[in-house]
């Protein structure tokens, strides 16, 4: 692999109840600093890829903190651009247990990101050399300056021949700052701008919803279970509305409590109409990763989404369905690491990739 993937978007101080305690129990908090654009990068440069990581952040040492725990992991963080203004997001974790759901507090208005216009960034920096762009819809829902920059990214991006990727990320207690829009509203009108930009799209089928209206049939996504024959259709209605997409994953998850997963994905090429599934059984038929003991999901999806864009730029992975396959087996080893990034290598993937599920020990 030797394209540069390039990241941009906010990193924030995590700060979590340690074991399951609730917030409220607590009077620790352990800390570790993410993001899920930061993730990606990480993700991406543990596996083996060359990453660079671009975001505000202003200038005092919880900052350099920030900087210093992804630059460690091989991140390129040359551009990461230092504010006079704003400040450093956080986020408040509470890990749940069996029927108790996890729980994410934010406090990251007026972060440096969020007030920091487009034309700060040096773009033809940044994408000198770059052959890949991630994005995240979590960005563009902290602000209009976000969003502006999250755009005008993606645009640099294309101008220079590289592919742009996006995971919708839905998230319904951002998408504040527009008081004359409801969050839904706001989130489809800045996502549908920003989206004829994008080559490779990544999202749940929540997200396929909450952002563009398309449903996949009357699957509930909270009850359990999944008609998985309905996503090849959410993903051609993508297709349909934006020419540009050449590939739709959607991520299945089914929540059978907060520690007992099972996930999966789907992956539509759309030169060929090709729909691919992950992971299969030894007949060939669909049949999901099921994590009935998860020590941290938060970073799954961006765990998927930097498995993805790593094996799709990796010549011996890079058929759609062996990289779908690698991008599931990556998020699923990712739910047994505690913290966002994932450090799982990629031998252990493609370990369990090849049916080493058992998780016995390595001696």
């Amino acid at each position: 692999m030797n394209q540069v993937v390039v990241t941009f978007g906010e990193i924030m101080g995590r700060l979590a109840a340690p074991d399951h305690l609730r917030l409220r129990q607590t009077r620790q908090l352990d800390v570790t600093y993410a993001g899920a654009e930061a993730s990606v990068a990480e993700s991406v440069s543990n596996l083996g890829g060359v990453a660079r990581y671009v975001t505000a952040l202003p200038k005092h040492a919880l900052a350099d903190a920030t900087i210093d725990s992804i630059r460690a992991l091989g991140v390129d963080v040359r551009h990461v651009l230092r504010t006079d203004e704003g400040r450093l997001g956080l986020y408040f974790l509470e890990t749940g247990a069996n029927q108790r759901p996890s729980n994410v507090i934010y406090d990251r208005a007026d972060s440096a990101i969020a007030i920091t216009s487009a034309d700060r960034y040096d773009w033809d920096a940044i994408f000198q050399d770059a052959g890949w762009l991630h994005l995240t819809g979590i960005t563009p829902a902290l602000s209009a300056n976000a969003a502006e920059a999250t755009l005008i990214a993606a645009q640099k991006a294309k101008a220079v021949g590289a592919t742009v990727s996006i995971d919708l990320n839905f998230r319904k207690k951002l998408w504040r700052w527009d008081s004359g829009k409801a969050p839904r509203d706001l989130a489809e009108a800045t996502m549908r701008k920003i989206l004829p930009h994008v080559d490779v799209v990544i999202a749940n089928e929540e997200d396929c919803h909450d952002v563009l209206g398309i449903r996949a049939g009357q699957t509930d996504v909270h009850a359990g279970a999944l008609d998985t024959s309905r996503y090849p259709d959410a993903a051609r209605q993508v297709v349909s509305q934006f020419a540009n997409v050449s590939k739709v994953a959607i991520t299945l998850r089914e929540s059978l409590s907060a520690t007992h997963n099972n996930w999966g994905a789907m992956l539509l090429d759309a030169a060929s109409d090709q729909v691919s599934f992950a992971p299969l059984d030894a007949e060939g038929n669909y049949r999901a990763y099921e994590i009935k003991n998860i020590v941290d999901r938060v970073g799954g999806g961006d765990s998927f989404a930097a498995g993805l864009i790593f094996a799709l730029t990796t010549p011996e992975l890079n058929r759609p369905e062996t990289a779908l396959r690698f991008a599931v087996a990556a998020s699923c080893l990712k739910h047994s690491i505690k913290g966002d990034f994932n450090f799982s290598t990629r031998s252990e993937i493609e370990a369990l990739m090849g049916g080493a599920a058992s998780g016995r020990v390595v001696r």
